[in-house]
Formats: structure tokens, sequence, C-alpha cells
């Protein structure tokens, strides 16, 4: 079995997006409530978060937006860039917690203490651009991590892996020039979706060209549709490239019952989505994964989700 590792903290509930708005502190309990039901944190090495250090976020956020941000939580405005960007005033407190969670996650990780790792964090982060925020998001978490990769354990080549149903824009933006970081999403179509981003044509630029792949996906497509590309182009796609250490954006909001999409996952697709990805990490990465969670908002079936992704993270049949 492996070692997975299990980013929780009740202070992600602190983050109050306000009454009715779909990223709510819920989906943070429904994810432990899952994994707690299916008899698995036991199994899990809990990895208790400390707020990440400034010089880590502003390796991919403009010193200004990171500014602002704070500026506003601490002025008590409720909203940011966006009406969606609900907040409260600890939003910017909570959001560098998140990032210390995944780096923490990092760390145990490259130092050999685990073989990957869960991290239930919240406000989720692919969204987030390098100077505002969007989508729910605010610090991207994933991007952050990748570079903390780089410039903190050496490491050479990134992949991340996205199948969040709405296309991460922030990470493809922020990484389009970098042939060291291949992102590769998995959504729905941006005629479709939020953000209307993500087009099979978008490729990265300059020096990157080449190392951004979208699948923009038509509403209604399901398991089979997404079978076929992981087999025919995802693996094909990461044994040229090679990773080193892999990062998914684990979003859950692609299921055939979450209201946030028209794409028609089912529980069982989700389970064979991110058993090719572990699969490929162990390929290429000696199975160093972190996994992040990003979307999800059907609380009746994200429990069950979660449970079966960490499942497949320590080794154990779903």
């Amino acid at each position: 079995m492996k070692k997975t590792g299990f980013v929780h903290d009740k202070r992600f509930l602190l983050h109050d997006t306000g009454d009715y708005h779909p990223e709510t502190a819920g989906r943070v309990d429904a994810v432990y409530d899952g994994i707690q039901k299916a008899g698995l944190l036991p199994l899990l090495r809990l990895i208790t978060p400390r707020p990440a250090e400034m010089q880590w976020i502003h390796a991919v956020h403009e010193a200004e937006y990171v500014r602002r941000f704070e500026s506003l939580c601490s002025s008590g405005c409720t909203t940011i860039d966006y009406p969606d960007n609900q907040m409260c005033s600890c939003s910017f407190e909570i959001a560098r917690l998140a990032v210390g969670g995944v780096l923490q996650a990092v760390d145990m990780l490259m130092e050999g203490g685990i073989d990957n790792a869960f991290c239930a964090v919240r406000p989720p982060g692919h969204h987030a651009e390098a100077g505002k925020a969007m989508g729910f998001c605010y610090f991207n978490n994933v991007a952050i991590a990748a570079r903390y990769l780089q410039r903190r354990w050496g490491i050479e080549r990134v992949a991340i892996v996205d199948f969040d149903v709405h296309h991460g824009n922030g990470t493809q933006h922020i990484f389009e020039a970098d042939p060291s970081v291949y992102y590769y999403s998995m959504h729905e179509h941006p005629s479709f979706a939020f953000p209307g981003t993500g087009r099979a044509f978008e490729t990265g630029s300059g020096a990157g060209t080449g190392f951004t792949r979208n699948h923009p996906m038509l509403p209604g497509r399901g398991d089979r549709e997404y079978e076929r590309i992981m087999d025919e182009d995802f693996l094909p796609v990461f044994d040229a490239f090679k990773p080193q250490v892999v990062l998914v954006s684990a979003g859950f909001d692609a299921h055939e019952e979450d209201d946030m999409s028209g794409i028609s996952l089912t529980t069982a697709g989700f389970s064979r989505i991110m058993q090719t990805i572990t699969e490929m990490a162990r390929r290429h990465a000696d199975g160093r994964l972190i996994s992040v969670l990003e979307g999800g908002y059907n609380l009746k079936h994200l429990g069950e989700l979660a449970a079966n992704h960490v499942a497949i993270l320590l080794g154990r049949p779903v």
C-alpha cells in the first residue's frame, strides 16, 4: 500500500463565500466524511497546513495583485475582480493556508515521507491568473507548487493534469511559454462553459509551443470519450515528455449529477481517469503525484468521488 498524505484542516471552512454560493465550506466536510465513511482515514498521513511563505506566492502572482487581495480582505470587501469571487476578512489567510498545505505535501513527497498526496484545500486555484482572481480562485495552488518544485527541489519537468470540467485558464496562461511544465486539460467545450478558454488550438506560445494540450468536450460526452483520450493521446504525450513529478487539478464537477456542467462522467469514469494518471506517474515519475482539489459541487456525490480518488492513490481497489 502506498504512503498517501492527506491535507485537511477545519480552518478551510472559515473562507466564507456567503449564502447560496456553490463553492461552499460544505465541500471540505463532504470530502472528509466520504473518506472517513470509506474507512480510509486511518490509512492516510494527515498533513496539517501552515500558511505559505510569501516568496512562493510571489513566484507566480504579481506583487500588486497580492497586496490588493490582502488589502480588500482587511477592509471588509466581499468580492474581488468579479462578483462570483466572494470572500470574507480571513480569505487571504485561508488562501495562503491552502497554498502552504500543498507545498508541505510537496516537501514530504520529495523527502520520501509519502509516495503521493491528496490536498483537500479551499479556495481552489486553477482559474487564478497571475494578476487577478477568477472563478472562485485567488491563488493558483497547483501553479505555485510547480514553481516550488522547480526552484526549491530542482525538478526540471513537471506535468499538470487538469480534469476539472472548467478549463484552468490561470494555470495555462502562467505556463504557456514554459516548456518545462506540460499543462494537459480535459474540460467542457468553451462555447458552453466558463471561462471560455481552452480550445484545441491553444497549444502554448514561444518556447512553450506544444507543451499545452486542451481537449474540449461537447456536452453529453462521458466515460467513453474520456477513456479514448486517455488511451490514445494522454499516455503517448507523457511517454514523450517524461515528467519527474505529476500535479493533478482534481475537479469533480464533470460528474453526471453535478449541475455545474453538461458533461456526463460517471463515478466509475472518474476512477478510470485517476487510475490512468497514477499509472503514468508510476511509469515516469516513480509514482510521485500531488493531487489538489479544484471543483466539484454536488455534495451528495463529492464524498464518494473523493474516497475513490484516495483509494486509487493508496493502491487499493475501488
